[in-house]
């Protein structure tokens, strides 16, 4: 659906993007990371027509994405702009029909959506009279009202409390469901688990990890041993970190082969009772990359 072939932005000297390829396909989930200043909104902004390009080129649906394929898409920015006057529904009827939908058809799929993400208020409702969590959840409304082919959220669950993240992870997996594609942008590691397909990290602008993410957590070494036991853990050595997983422990190594050679000390002895070299979390694996590590 989404393809970005070599793809740079330069801003003058400065260099936002470098040579950025990837794909997302109908059906996909993509979780775009990075810390701030990384590229991820220039990216955002060159898909949405908002940036041009300085070299590379941008395909939507077999085509070179241009302005006419703006009501196939939703867009979620980090700066919410809502008008806090208006009513939520004049505010949602006023974006759908930006994106080609009529009053009457936005009104009509209005009051799912808000009993969807459990809006607290009424459609005669003002923005500004909203919680900031609400005015978020009516965003993401009129985001998603004309129902696009391509979402993109920059920063959604930012501001989010736990009960709403999880509203807003089984719209993103309802959507794609559906046959959208979603590409997001989210600091919060264990969101994008949840709900990604793939994983695109950019640092300085330049991808340094793309793929499945089991591809890109198997790409990376196991550092961390878990062990189930009597044992006396101050026998142990070696390690950077222990931590408790009841019933067991889990070691942090600075290395896979270290981690190993320490299960091998314990592998027969009679006091084991459970152990596993544990695949690197997303967060683990983002520490790894900004640190310098090497994948396995």
């Amino acid at each position: 659906m989404l393809t970005v072939t070599n793809v740079t932005k330069k801003f003058g000297d400065l260099t936002a993007v470098c040579d950025l390829s990837f794909e997302l396909a109908a059906g996909e989930v993509l979780g775009l990371v990075g810390q701030n200043g990384a590229g991820k909104s220039t990216t955002f902004k060159m898909i949405l027509n908002f940036l041009e390009p300085t070299a590379g080129i941008l395909s939507f649906l077999g085509h070179q994405l241009g302005p006419n394929d703006l009501n196939e898409i939703g867009y979620m920015s980090e700066e919410r702009g809502l008008y806090m006057d208006m009513t939520i529904e004049q505010q949602v009827v006023y974006f759908a029909r930006l994106h080609g939908l009529t009053t009457k058809e936005a009104k009509a799929r209005l009051g799912d959506w808000m009993d969807k993400l459990h809006v607290k208020g009424q459609v005669t409702s003002k923005i500004k009279e909203l919680s900031k969590g609400n005015q978020q959840k009516v965003q993401l409304i009129t985001t998603m009202i004309h129902e696009p082919k391509l979402l993109i959220l920059d920063e959604p669950f930012s501001g989010l409390d736990p009960v709403n993240v999880a509203a807003l992870i089984e719209v993103i997996k309802e959507a794609r469901s559906k046959g959208a594609a979603v590409i997001f942008s989210s600091h919060n590691m264990q969101n994008v688990t949840e709900v990604s397909d793939k994983v695109l990290m950019l640092v300085n602008g330049k991808r340094r990890l793309y793929g499945g993410l089991d591809q890109v957590r198997a790409s990376f070494e196991r550092q961390k041993l878990y062990l189930e036991g009597d044992f006396d853990w101050q026998n142990f050595t070696g390690y950077q970190a222990i931590k408790d997983d009841h019933p067991g422990k889990i070691l942090t190594f600075e290395s896979e082969q270290q981690a190993r050679a320490c299960l091998e000390q314990v592998k027969n002895s009679p006091n084991l009772e459970g152990y596993r070299l544990l695949e690197p979390s997303l967060d683990d694996i983002f520490k790894m990359v900004l640190g310098g590590s090497k994948h396995g």
